[in-house]
């Protein structure tokens, strides 16, 4: 599929260019819940319900005997088990929040998501916009930003990510120039694992996003996503594994979870039609129900459904919510 050139709108705290190039990546996402913001507690999105399940739980544990121990679900199991928000990458409707981010942020909430993640803030004031959320029972979990802005303005990105809530900083896109080669990609992993361990120390944890670029054979016979994943530290260095883009580069999740669990906090939920063009999820052929089957091994803790070039923004994120909504995750 031919890609175009995306234009990031980044926030007022953002150094002196206001836009950034990119190519479309595909993203997705999501698990239903009902509870609302004010439900929900930590970086997983747990609701108070489950949380105190969670709770009585680890206290039953300590009190049961060791015959019985075995009937106790874990904090663990209750954790996946339990519903998580529905949530949207907000690149999906970025020519709305080009004209009006508050009016969008509103829009978005009416459909129910509940839990969003940002990529740029189209040069609102951070403090403005987490107001915003929080008047639409929104959280923010996450957000993309730019390679640049992270090796050379962290700190603001980090006072700007915090006032927004995000627990997690992702990074969404590697130049062409900068991956022509496996030593290329030593070097962005290298890169990486310096920037996850700063922020590590600030209280942030830090992703790496994924297209299909990164599963294309190199010369050494190597991918780039293979390289990432055994060179990057797990302590400083997650994934947010983008489900379209992973299949379109002729990859399964599946076997990637299996390999590397616990490594992917954070999905990216959109479909593939036929033709292998991105469409609203449950409209095309990815099997949904087979993936998030496995979440509570890949570590999946946010699903944010992205659709890179809607034809109608709010009557497609409407689309995919309803189908994963009934998919009761």
């Amino acid at each position: 599929m031919g890609r175009d050139i995306r234009d990031w709108g980044l926030g007022t705290g953002d150094s002196a260019t206001n836009t950034d190039d990119r190519e479309p990546h595909g993203r997705a996402e999501d698990s239903p819940t009902d509870a609302t913001t004010g439900d929900t507690l930590g970086a997983a999105g747990v609701s108070r319900r489950g949380f105190l399940g969670v709770a009585a739980a680890g206290i039953a544990a300590t009190l049961i005997p060791k015959f019985a121990e075995s009937l106790v679900p874990s904090p663990q199991s209750l954790l996946f088990n339990s519903p998580q928000p529905i949530g949207l990458q907000l690149y999906t409707v970025r020519d709305l929040m080009q004209k009006d981010v508050k009016y969008t942020l509103q829009q978005v909430a009416g459909v129910g998501y509940r839990e969003v993640e940002f990529a740029g803030l189209f040069d609102k004031n951070a403090k403005t916009v987490a107001k915003w959320l929080g008047e639409n029972k929104l959280t923010s979990p996450s957000s993309h930003i730019p390679l640049d802005r992270l090796k050379n303005s962290l700190q603001g990105v980090v006072d700007e990510c915090q006032t927004l809530g995000n627990g997690l900083i992702v990074c969404p896109w590697i130049d062409e120039s900068m991956r022509k080669s496996a030593d290329d990609w030593h070097k962005i992993a290298a890169d990486l694992n310096k920037i996850g361990e700063q922020l590590s120390r600030m209280g942030l944890r830090f992703a790496y996003h994924n297209h299909d670029f990164e599963f294309k054979k190199l010369a050494s016979g190597e991918m780039g996503y293979d390289i990432l994943l055994k060179e990057c530290d797990p302590k400083f260095v997650k994934m947010e594994m983008d489900l379209y883009w992973i299949t379109k580069g002729g990859q399964d999740p599946l076997a990637y979870f299996a390999k590397w669990p616990g490594r992917f906090p954070l999905v990216h939920v959109k479909d593939m039609a036929g033709s292998g063009e991105i469409t609203n999820v449950g409209k095309g052929t990815i099997d949904w129900n087979r993936i998030f089957a496995k979440r509570r091994e890949a570590g999946i803790e946010h699903f944010y459904v992205e659709r890179d070039n809607p034809t109608s923004p709010i009557d497609d994120i409407k689309v995919s919510y309803d189908y994963l909504s009934r998919l009761g995750l």
